[in-house]
């Protein structure tokens, strides 16, 4: 058996992030979670911007014919969201933008760090919930120990300090 209590090598043991052992973990995560959510659609809506804005221009050039590029800005918006929160979760920091921001990190509930169709299964998982439960997804994370969403319960996966996760004190924010 290893160090952590796992009987495989390499893996944390599956309390590895356990509120009760562990509640500096979850400080503060809620709070961070919608200030790191406002900077990605920051993030997300400055390209959707300046592609709404060479559109326009295209069209002006073109004599309205480059205005037609407007029907492919939804499903490019699709895209881009899903590549963003696919590539940023999965990628070495398991954190988007506004995620490392706030100093969040997503994990799975086993401790793994996230890979790009987690990532991207958080991120189409979340606005579906949006549309259909708003209230409730946000409010179940008022009554679990761990902090978690619904998407987040649905996927296995929490969203813990990083600093804290590093043995270092956790931001009071």
């Amino acid at each position: 058996m290893s160090d952590s209590g796992s009987p495989y090598r390499g893996t944390p043991a599956p309390d590895a992030f356990d509120p009760w052992l562990h509640p500096e973990l979850y400080r503060g995560v809620l709070t961070r979670r919608v200030f790191a959510f406002l900077i990605d659609l920051v993030v997300l809506s400055i390209p959707v911007v300046l592609a709404i804005v060479f559109i326009f221009f295209f069209g002006v050039i073109t004599l309205t014919l480059g205005w037609w590029l407007y029907g492919l800005l939804g499903p490019a918006c699709v895209i881009w969201a899903v590549v963003y929160y696919g590539a940023s979760l999965g990628g070495p920091h398991s954190a988007t933008l506004g995620m490392r921001a706030m100093d969040l990190q997503l994990r799975t509930s086993y401790g793994a760090p996230g890979y790009f169709v987690l990532g991207a299964a958080h991120a189409v998982l979340f606005w579906v919930l949006c549309s259909f439960f708003t209230p409730l997804i946000v409010l179940v994370g008022l009554f679990n120990g761990r902090r978690r969403l619904l998407h987040d319960m649905m996927l296995g996966t929490v969203i813990v300090n990083s600093s804290a996760r590093l043995g270092q004190p956790a931001r009071s924010w």
